[in-house]
């Protein structure tokens, strides 16, 4: 695949990667409540989602993303009620210390899954791969090496733009050392983590 196609690609995937939607507000709520540990397992599963939908969007397979409608509704409120339930434990969280700041109470499975449903239900990511993706690349002249080219691209992009949120977030949360500082964080996150539930489900 030419230089500047792919360009154009990282270009498009970025702008809907950063701006923060349910995925990033999720991703900062949860490292400002309770540190960075576990960041990497929603990471992947968030990456997992993107690439979901970036191949069947690569294989042209809009109606069968349509058929499947269903099942990605489920998917979607599934990660709402998830996060509904993060928020809630954060919401009744007493104030850790800061020396745990890095300790995660969520197993990684349920991060990981998290990061999936967020992303698989995310209306924006739907969007991007199912309705935009063929008018930045030509897909019916796309090669097995254009489509991993493409692939790396996302996971790259994805998991950069992803892992720079959750470390700008881990170090802010530093500056809050008092339990009511801390209370007040866990309370915010809490709210942040309602907000993108509510994001995931409504749209």
């Amino acid at each position: 695949m030419n230089i500047e196609n792919l360009l154009v690609f990282a270009a498009a995937y970025f702008a809907v990667v950063v701006l923060p939607g349910p995925g990033v507000t999720a991703l900062i709520a949860r490292v400002l409540a309770r540190g960075t540990g576990g960041s990497p397992a929603f990471i992947v599963g968030f990456v997992t989602g993107a690439l979901i939908w970036f191949s069947v969007a690569a294989a042209g397979l809009a109606a069968v993303a349509s058929t499947f409608a269903t099942l990605f509704v489920v998917i979607r409120y599934a990660g709402a009620a998830y996060l509904l339930y993060l928020a809630w434990k954060f919401w009744t969280a007493p104030p850790r210390p800061m020396q745990a700041i890095d300790v995660s109470p969520d197993s990684r499975g349920r991060l990981f899954l998290a990061g999936l449903a967020i992303n698989l239900g995310n209306p924006k990511a739907i969007v991007f791969f199912l309705a935009l993706l063929p008018t930045v690349v030509n897909l019916d002249s796309l090669t097995p090496l254009g489509v991993a080219e493409l692939a790396a691209l996302v996971v790259v992009i994805a998991s950069s733009v992803l892992s720079a949120y959750a470390i700008a977030a881990g170090r802010a949360r530093r500056l809050f050392t008092s339990a009511r500082a801390v209370r007040l964080v866990n309370r915010g996150s809490s709210i942040a983590m309602a907000s993108a539930a509510a994001a995931v489900a409504t749209r």
